[in-house]
């Protein structure tokens, strides 16, 4: 969600529960113009936070003109000091899967391979470090990024020439398409696009449907949709990845998400559904 109307957004998400401290938020308020002004970054998104065991993790996004191309993260653990993160690799996404449990909430934290039958018969044997902490929390952003990092239809429009930029003439969804869920796109590479048929994409605005819709999300039904604030507000929240909430003022350019959990991928909602 934007930097600049963060107190405003924070209260539209705060239906389920999650949130920032009153001290938290003046930080932030603090921090964040400072840090678009020295990366020189045109947008600051606040991502959200990932709750460790001994800490928290603040994530930040900096946007250049391309929203479409990759952006800077940053982390801070009082959300005054912002560290810089390298890029996602494929590597790092492969080994984040691998790694079960809480975040430490320290980015020096080396998780160790869980080998119990290797430990079993041979009790000296030593294990290397799988990976850090840190590059943990670069892949695991990054995938709740690609699963369930969801904008409007039209709020972003692609030029000719490939780059993806805010639609100006984007005045927010109606409250009867902002109920469904083909109304929101996955705002990352889109995959579903190349397997649709001539006949669905003579359908299709290639300006603004570049995108992959929600609606054919596997498994279905890992979308809650819901109207609050008495109907002003629809809120979407992701069932895979528990803490991700998406919020649209309905006829308004007022749209955003952010993530408060643990970091951790629902499993077992395919037996949950």
């Amino acid at each position: 969600m934007e930097a600049l109307s963060l107190p405003a957004a924070l209260s539209l998400v705060a239906g389920g529960g999650a949130g920032l401290s009153p001290e938290l938020r003046a930080a932030l308020g603090a921090s964040l113009p400072l840090l678009q002004r020295d990366y020189r970054f045109e947008r600051v998104w606040f991502w959200g936070c990932i709750q460790g065991v001994r800490g928290a993790y603040y994530i930040a996004q900096g946007l250049g003109p391309d929203r479409a191309a990759p952006r800077s993260r940053l982390y801070s653990l009082n959300c005054l000091d912002w560290s810089l993160l390298t890029a996602a690799t494929e590597e790092m996404l492969a080994l984040a899967e691998e790694v079960k449990g809480r975040f430490q909430g320290d980015p020096s934290f080396e998780y160790i391979q869980q080998a119990s039958e290797i430990l079993n018969i041979f009790p000296y044997f030593s294990l290397k470090p799988v990976m850090k902490e840190e590059a943990r929390l670069i892949a695991t952003i990054e995938q709740i990024d690609r699963a369930v990092g969801i904008v409007p239809r039209g709020a972003f429009v692609k030029t000719p020439l490939g780059s993806v930029h805010e639609n100006r003439h984007f005045e927010g969804l109606s409250l009867v398409e902002a109920k469904k869920l083909s109304s929101y796109f996955h705002f990352t590479e889109p995959t579903n696009l190349k397997n649709k048929t001539l006949l669905e994409k003579a359908d299709l605005d290639p300006s603004t449907d570049f995108l992959n819709s929600l609606e054919h999300d596997i498994p279905q039904g890992s979308w809650s949709i819901q109207l609050e604030k008495g109907g002003s507000v629809v809120v979407l929240r992701s069932l895979l990845w528990l803490g991700l909430t998406f919020y649209h003022v309905p006829m308004t350019k007022q749209f955003g998400y952010v993530y408060f959990g643990t970091g951790e991928k629902n499993l077992d909602l395919p037996f949950m559904l």
